[in-house]
C-alpha cells in the first residue's frame, strides 16, 4: 500500500481506537464510580484525541513500515500512548481538579494493545501469509549475529533487493534451530554445501565482518564447493552508520582471501610528516600514485602535487580528489616527464615540496625485456633526476617505490630497480633529505597485474594462461602497498630498504582457480593451460637477500633491509656509459651489477 493511501488509513483507524478506548474505560468502571459527567468525558476524548495525534507525528507512527515492526517500534508506540494519556490527565486535572487514574489506565492499556495489535498484524500478514517474490533469489546468510541480523531484515524489507533470506548458518550452538525474523539458523559453516543442496540456494551471502581473512578463505573453501554465488558485506560500520546500504553487498575478491592481515598505521608519526605539508607525488595518475594520494588526502596536506606523464590518468586522479578534498587542501595537477630533467627541477624549485613519494617507473618485466632502453630511461635516469631535485631543494622525505624484482634480478626491470635503490641510498648518505626505499610484491588489481589478466580470460570464456604450475608470487593489495609506503616515509631515517613481511607466497594457478569460482564458473569449464615462463620471468621471487635480513621488526609487519650500494663514483660512471650500450650491452651490465654482493658493511642509518 502507498504512503498516500496507508496515512489516512492509520489515522482514521487510530481515531476510532483512541475514542472507542477512553468510553471503554468509563463504562467499565461506570457502575463502581460514577463521577464522569458526559462535557468532562467528551473533553477528555477530544484531548486524548488531538494529543494522541500530536505524538503519534512526533514519534512517527505513521512513517513506520509496520509489516517489519519489532522491539524499536512497540517503543514508539508506548511513548506515543503514555504521552497523550498524561497531557489527557493534565487536562482533567486542570479543569475539574481531579485525575480519574482508573479510567486513564484502563484507556492506556487499550490503546497500547489495540494500536499495537492493528500495527504488528501486518507483520504477522505478511510473515505467514504473504509468500515471497518467486523472481527473488533464496539466499543463505552466513552468520547470525548482529551483521546478519542485519542483513536478513533489510533484505526483507527491500522490495528492491533481487536476494531473500531463507536461512542462516553459525558456528555458535547456542544460536542453532533459533529463528531469527522468521528465517531460521539451520546449521554451522561446515553444513554450507548440505543447506545449499537441501534449501535450493541459489546466494550466498558472508556476514561476519569480523572474520580474519585467514577465516574468510576457510568458509569460502566451503561456499566454493557449491554452485552458489558467494557475496560479502560491507563494514558492519559503514552499514550502521548510513554510509552504505545492503544493497550494496557485493561479489567476494581474491583480495579477501589472501590470508593476510592488513597492516596498521602509526597515525600520529604520520600525521607529523604530512598534516599541513607540500607533497609531491610521482606517477600518480598509477594504480600506486593514485591509492598513494587517497592515503595521504586523509591526513590533510596544505597541497597535493599530482604529477604523471599521462594526462588522462592525472586528470581521473584530479577529479576524484577534488570532488572529496577541494575544500581541505589545494590539489596541482602536473603533467611532466621525470625523464625532462629541467623541468623536475623547475618544479621543485617552484613548489618546494616537503615529502616527495616517487611512484612513476615502467614495472612490466616481459615488456622491459623488449624495450631495456626505455627501462633505463626511466627507472634509472628518472629516478635520479627527480632525487636528485629532491636532494638540491631540501626536501624533507623522499620514498621510492620499489619491488621484490629488485632482489638477484635476472631481467631488465629489476635490476632497473636496483640501480634506482642504489642511486638514492648514495644520495642518503650524503644529503639532508631522508631517502628511503620500499620494496613489495605484485599488487592485486594494478595496471599489467594477473588478475585484469585473468578476468578478461574468464569474460572471453576462457582459458587462463598460466606459465607454469608451480609458479610463486608475493601478493598485497594495493591500498596495503599504499599504506607500506606512507609509514615506511614516517619511519625513515635515511638510506633504509624497507620491506613488508608479506607471509606466504601465492601459487599462481591457485589464484587462477579461485578467481574462476569466485567469477560463477568451474575450472573445468574455463579451463588453466601453461604457457612457459616469459623472457626475464623468475619461478620465484625474494623480498631481500639471505645477507640482507635484519630479524627485528621496526614496525609491526615491517623490516629494514642491509643490502649495501655501489660506491657512488662507480655507479655514476656506469651509469653514464650505458646510453652508449645496445640491448645485449645494456642487460649484461645492469644484470650483473644488480646481483654483484657489494660490502657487508652495513648502512649506516639513525636509530630506529
Amino acid at each position: 500500500m502507498s504512503y498516500k493511501k496507508r496515512v489516512p488509513l492509520l489515522i482514521v483507524l487510530d481515531s476510532l481506537i483512541v475514542l472507542t478506548a477512553i468510553f471503554i474505560g468509563y463504562y467499565v468502571l461506570h457502575p463502581y464510580m460514577n463521577v464522569y459527567t458526559m462535557p468532562m468525558l467528551w473533553i477528555s476524548a477530544i484531548t486524548l484525541l488531538c494529543s494522541h495525534h500530536l505524538f503519534a507525528s512526533v514519534y512517527r507512527l505513521y512513517q513506520k513500515a509496520w509489516e517489519y515492526a519489532s522491539v524499536g517500534e512497540l517503543k514508539a508506540i508506548v511513548k506515543a500512548v503514555t504521552f497523550s494519556i498524561a497531557l489527557t490527565a493534565i487536562v482533567q486535572l486542570v479543569g475539574y481538579q481531579n485525575v480519574y487514574v482508573r479510567v486513564l489506565g484502563i484507556t492506556w492499556m487499550l490503546h497500547v494493545i489495540l494500536i499495537g495489535g492493528s500495527r504488528f498484524s501486518w507483520r504477522v500478514l505478511r510473515d505467514h501469509f504473504i509468500a515471497p517474490n518467486p523472481n527473488k533469489e533464496k539466499t543463505l546468510i552466513v552468520g547470525a549475529g548482529s551483521a546478519g541480523t542485519m542483513v536478513a531484515r533489510q533484505l526483507l524489507k527491500s522490495n528492491e533487493a533481487d536476494l531473500y533470506p531463507v536461512a542462516f548458518v553459525d558456528d555458535d550452538e547456542n544460536k542453532q534451530k533459533l529463528q531469527i525474523y522468521g528465517v531460521e539458523v539451520k546449521g554451522n559453516s561446515s553444513d554450507i554445501p548440505r543447506i545449499v543442496e537441501q534449501c535450493k540456494i541459489s546466494h550466498i551471502v558472508i556476514a561476519i565482518p569480523s572474520l580474519s581473512k585467514q577465516e574468510m578463505k576457510n568458509i569460502y573453501d566451503g561456499c566454493a564447493k557449491t554452485k552458489a554465488k558467494t557475496k560479502i558485506i560491507p563494514m558492519i560500520e559503514d552499514l550502521m552508520t548510513g554510509k552504505v546500504s545492503v544493497s550494496q553487498i557485493r561479489d567476494v575478491e581474491v583480495e579477501d582471501l589472501l590470508g593476510r592481515e592488513p597492516i596498521e598505521l602509526d597515525m600520529n608519526s604520520i600525521s607529523d610528516k604530512l598534516t599541513g605539508k607540500t607533497v609531491l607525488v610521482t606517477g600518480a595518475g598509477g594504480s600506486i600514485g593514485s591509492e598513494i594520494c587517497r592515503q595521504i588526502s586523509r591526513f590533510s596536506p596544505s597541497k597535493l602535487l599530482l604529477l604523471g606523464h599521462g594526462e588522462n590518468s592525472i586528470y581521473t586522479i584530479d577529479m576524484e580528489l577534488r570532488k572529496k578534498y577541494s575544500n581541505e587542501f589545494e590539489i596541482i595537477p602536473i603533467i611532466a616527464d621525470i625523464q625532462d630533467r629541467n623541468r623536475i627541477f623547475d618544479i621543485m624549485a617552484q613548489y618546494k615540496p616537503d615529502v616527495v613519494y616517487h611512484a612513476a617507473a615502467h614495472k612490466h618485466v616481459p615488456l622491459m625485456e623488449y624495450n631495456p632502453t626505455e627501462a633505463v630511461k626511466n627507472n634509472i635516469f628518472g629516478t635520479r633526476n627527480v632525487a636528485e631535485a629532491a636532494d638540491a631543494m631540501g626536501v624533507k622525505n623522499f620514498v621510492l617505490i620499489s619491488t621484490d624484482k629488485a632482489v638477484n634480478p635476472p631481467n631488465i626491470m629489476g635490476s632497473t630497480k636496483r640501480f634506482a635503490e642504489m642511486i638514492i641510498q648514495n644520495l642518503a648518505k650524503e644529503s639532508k633529505t631522508k631517502f628511503v626505499a620500499v620494496r613489495f610484491g605484485n599488487v592485486l588489481g594494478s595496471r599489467g597485474s594477473v588478475i585484469p589478466l585473468f578476468k578478461k580470460q574468464i569474460q572471453a570464456g576462457g582459458p587462463i594462461t598460466v606459465t607454469h604450475p608451480d609458479i610463486t608470487r608475493y601478493f598485497m593489495t594495493i591500498p596495503e602497498a599504499s599504506r607500506l609506503v606512507i609509514q615506511a616515509g614516517a619511519l625513515a631515517r635515511g638510506g633504509e630498504v624497507f620491506v613488508l613481511d608479506m607471509g606466504e607466497p601465492v601459487k599462481i594457478v591457485d589464484l587462477a582457480k579461485n578467481l574462476i569460482t569466485l567469477s560463477g564458473y568451474s575450472v573445468e569449464e574455463i579451463g588453466i593451460e601453461y604457457s612457459g615462463l616469459r623472457p626475464g620471468e623468475k619461478m620465484y621471487e625474494e623480498l631481500l637477500n639471505d645477507n640482507e635480513v635484519q630479524k627485528e621488526q621496526v614496525f609491526p609487519k615491517i623490516f629494514i633491509g642491509k643490502a649495501e650500494p655501489m660506491e657512488k663514483n662507480e655507479l655514476y660512471s656506469v651509469i653514464g656509459t650505458l646510453p652508449d650500450m645496445d640491448a645485449v650491452e645494456l642487460k649484461e651490465t645492469l644484470v650483473g651489477i644488480a646481483n654483484t654482493k657489494f660490502s657487508e658493511k652495513k648502512i649506516l642509518v639513525g636509530s630506529m
